[in-house]
């Protein structure tokens, strides 16, 4: 079931024993951390894409670019 109502999963939340609600919080935490480390090497590459720019365009590599 995917609910998108917060008000719905704050009641579930709210059924369960404090040893699951710590598991859910752990996994929330879990989330929170990988989405902030994918931010993070999205923005280590564009930022890399510039000086990789020189070893990447040049005319004896132009025809990987059509791959």
């Amino acid at each position: 079931m995917n609910t998108r109502d917060p008000q719905a999963l704050l009641e579930k939340l709210k059924a369960l024993p404090p040893e699951r609600v710590a598991e859910v919080e752990d996994f929330v935490d879990f989330l929170r951390t990988r989405d902030g480390e994918r931010a993070a090497v999205r923005a280590a590459a564009r930022a890399a894409e510039p000086a990789f720019a020189k070893v990447w365009d040049n005319d004896d590599d132009a025809a990987y670019d059509k791959l």
